[in-house]
């Protein structure tokens, strides 16, 4: 992690003087660093900074979950542990505490990892993918994160490497909600439902987006837009594999975990909202397919066209040639000596032209 972490946006809400938009904040145990374009300026730490960089180190926040979620100043047995942007400091600390096996915490780390559950000295740890929002500049800007789940008896942890607003929706719905979880079997499904939501919540927004490029292009066929499409296609791509890996974790998870009747419907509200996320995605990813198949077909008809209209216009200028030279070699043609000898070749010249012109256009080939 190093002595900088990347100002997670939600954040700069909290105070007044940082309404600003599309600006990337650095925030180091020193100084607070705004890159905006063609300026970097720099601000000493003040009491504010202070705060947010307190905030921001304390990543690891206790939960109790009986009949509501309330925050705790320390870890109590059937507490969440909920981790975010973990540090090393941190990952040692978890797994010196609890015993936790170390590869847990890499294998969370790693973006690539795939949604899945399994056991390791009566420890079970499930990978679930959820809905992450990348850098508006980024190649992908929506993406997909793993999110760990940690258990054993009476610890109960969730560790992601990444601020989500998922994350922070999840703990603000729980506590308007006032009602906790019954056990940490609860919370699991609750965090598959909120994926599920969040998931849902994110299509709608790439389908703004696409809608958006849409229209750019229906006025001018621009690299910009077509490449803004190329990336959202790869976004819908990410999500329809993690839905899907998420779907095939919480079928298997039925049949492992102690599930009771509260929990069935729960699950049944789960894989609603699973199948229309995923059939979402399909249709989305069909239509963004087939708009951009269209506007390559688009772009191939224009370049057709205008070469079609170039070979036509070429080979109109070259009968004017084709006649002077003609006339212009060494060899007697009887318009030597003629006064209007000149002339007759430019009237010749500019009358085939003219015919041709009018062919061409007759074929709709200019």
């Amino acid at each position: 992690m190093g002595n900088a972490w990347r100002f997670p946006h939600f954040l700069l809400s909290l105070h007044p003087i940082n309404q600003i938009s599309n600006k990337l904040w650095t925030i180091t145990r020193r100084k607070i660093t705004i890159r905006n374009g063609g300026g970097i300026a720099s601000k000493a730490a003040n009491p504010f900074a202070a705060k947010l960089l307190l905030r921001i180190s304390k990543m690891k926040t206790f939960w109790n979950t009986q009949g509501g979620l309330a925050q705790l100043t320390e870890w109590q047995p059937n507490c969440w542990i909920q981790v975010t942007c973990p540090t090393e400091e941190d990952q040692r600390e978890l797994e010196e505490k609890f015993n936790i096996p170390d590869y847990f915490m890499s294998d969370i780390s790693d973006t690539d990892e795939r949604a899945r559950y399994e056991y390791d000295d009566g420890w079970m740890l499930i990978i679930l993918r959820i809905p992450y929002v990348k850098e508006i500049r980024s190649r992908t800007p929506y993406t997909t994160v793993p999110l760990g789940i940690i258990h054993k008896r009476d610890v109960t942890i969730t560790v992601c490497f990444y601020e989500t607003n998922m994350m922070i929706d999840f703990v603000s719905f729980q506590q308007k909600r006032g009602e906790g979880f019954t056990d940490h079997v609860d919370m699991i499904f609750r965090l598959f439902l909120s994926s599920a939501v969040w998931y849902l919540k994110r299509l709608k927004q790439i389908s703004m987006l696409v809608d958006k490029a849409k229209r750019n292009l229906d006025k001018e066929v621009n690299n910009e837009s077509l490449i803004g499409l190329s990336r959202l296609q790869d976004s819908l791509t990410y999500f329809q594999t993690s839905i899907r890996g998420n779907e095939t974790l919480l079928s298997k998870l039925k049949f492992k975990l102690q599930i009771d009747e509260l929990d069935a419907d729960l699950i049944e509200d789960v894989n609603i909202e699973m199948t229309q996320a995923r059939e979402t995605t399909s249709i989305y990813s069909n239509i963004l397919e087939s708009t951009m198949d269209t506007y390559q077909s688009i772009i191939n008809n224009n370049m057709n066209t205008v070469m079609r209209t170039l070979t036509s216009v070429t080979i109109i200028m070259m009968i004017p040639t084709l006649v002077t030279s003609m006339f212009g070699m060494n060899l007697i043609n009887g318009m030597e000596n003629k006064p209007w000898g000149f002339v007759m070749a430019i009237i010749i010249s500019i009358g085939v032209s003219g015919l041709c012109w009018w062919f061409f256009k007759h074929k709709r080939l200019v």
